[in-house]
């Protein structure tokens, strides 16, 4: 990564303040093309955690922390990218064919976007010059590289009336992944970044990329997003290898063809070698068939996500009924079987959930997103919300030597223009 300038809190009018500081004003530049300003939300997982690549359901939803964009049309085809907070200026032509370079640093994530758009035969009759800045914690677990995406990807959408839609710009947003930055992520983030809505969040089902809105009403208890500081880039973790750990799961239930009688009322799997994901499975179902499968690692990849799937289902039903109490035990279950079935927490997260949960007003908490470092949530009394921060970032330090990030955070709006 590119040497990093110091952070500060960044507003839509600062943003474009910089924009003509750096790109200079309609005049200046003979440009007369309008500057247009975009906002791209961060999220967290309220649970559901690495079955989106499994075929499962997950309930996440945007929060009130973005990315900002800042665009405006050139007259050649050039491309121009900066950030406020990373150093070097990063020049390409609407003609290249972009590909990876690590040196080009976060401009990858746009050029993956680029590279998708063109491939589905947008034309670009002009470059552009962008500026991003974000009060999205960097690599912290709670989406900055989707937020980066699917921002950019609606805001040249909208620049170059392309008219994509949300749903289109998620996909768009989870193939650059793919095919781009070779990380075999699922569909949630993008999704949940394209499609928000504030006071909500979103029952995704992944297989079928639907979705439900479910009123977030959370009463007198907030959401705390807790950081660990600890920075992990996902190609380099090993989320790739679980995701060919669960597809060799389901590779060995099909192989097995094993009858099942515990009944699926949804998709109505009777046999597993029918089944298109092992989110497809029940909890009773998994009990009838796991025996099938010799490798414990393998069993207790696949075992997580059958029983987080449940839990999603549950937790909607919770919320749905005003049972705040029941959603935050289902956040401390999906830790555990994180920690425990698919060991993708780490001491930093152990330990902020471990602190977490011995506070007064906190009901419940839990890793958020990819895990080995990132973030954590917790559900919290906003009475409490202080005394919680201060003894959990001290029970953090005393373990892990260095200070973690807490800020309590509301539902947003998924991308927009401002």
């Amino acid at each position: 990564m590119s040497s990093k300038k110091e952070r500060f809190e960044v507003t839509p009018e600062l943003l474009k303040e910089n924009f003509i500081r750096i790109y200079g004003d309609k005049s200046q530049s003979g440009n007369d093309n309008e500057i247009k300003m975009f906002a791209s939300p961060a999220r967290i997982n309220i649970i559901g955690e690495h079955i989106d690549y499994n075929g499962g359901k997950v309930f996440p939803a945007a929060i009130d922390k973005y990315l900002y964009c800042a665009i405006r049309k050139r007259n050649d085809s050039k491309i121009i990218y900066n950030d406020l907070f990373f150093n070097g200026t990063h020049t390409f032509d609407t003609n290249d064919n972009f590909a990876f370079d690590q040196k080009n640093d976060y401009a990858n994530f746009l050029n993956g976007i680029l590279s998708c758009m063109k491939k589905q035969g947008y034309k670009f009759d002009c470059g552009f010059e962008v500026l991003i800045a974000s009060n999205v914690p960097s690599a912290g677990g709670i989406s900055s590289s989707s937020a980066l995406e699917c921002g950019f990807a609606w805001a040249v959408s909208e620049t170059f009336g392309f008219n994509i839609s949300r749903k289109d710009i998620a996909l768009m947003g989870q193939q650059s992944e793919h095919e781009f930055m070779n990380v075999n992520c699922g569909i949630m983030d993008q999704y949940i970044i394209a499609t928000g809505k504030k006071d909500t969040a979103e029952l995704i089902d992944c297989a079928k990329v639907e979705h439900e809105y479910v009123p977030l009403k959370l009463g007198d208890y907030r959401f705390i997003v807790m950081n660990t500081k600890k920075k992990r880039r996902l190609a380099d973790s090993k989320y790739n290898e679980r995701r060919s750990q669960c597809e060799e799961g389901l590779a060995i239930l099909k192989k097995a063809a094993i009858p099942l009688t515990a009944g699926n009322t949804n998709a109505k799997i009777t046999n597993t070698k029918d089944l298109p994901d092992l989110c497809s499975l029940t909890p009773a179902q998994f009990e009838e068939c796991k025996a099938a499968i010799k490798d414990e690692v393998i069993l207790r990849r696949v075992r997580h996500c059958v029983t987080e799937n449940d839990r999603v289902l549950r937790a909607v039903e919770a919320l749905k009924a005003d049972n705040l109490q029941e959603l935050g035990k289902l956040l401390y279950e999906s830790h555990n079987s994180l920690r425990d079935d698919y060991e993708v927490t780490g001491i930093e997260l152990d330990t902020l959930v471990g602190a977490a949960s011995k506070q007064k007003g906190c009901i419940g908490a839990r890793m958020t997103g990819a895990g080995f470092g990132g973030c954590a949530i917790a559900l919290v009394h906003k009475d409490d919300i202080e005394s919680f921060i201060q003894n959990v970032q001290n029970e953090y330090k005393k373990i892990i030597g260095y200070e973690g990030g807490f800020f309590a955070c509301s539902s947003g709006d998924g991308v927009r223009e401002l």
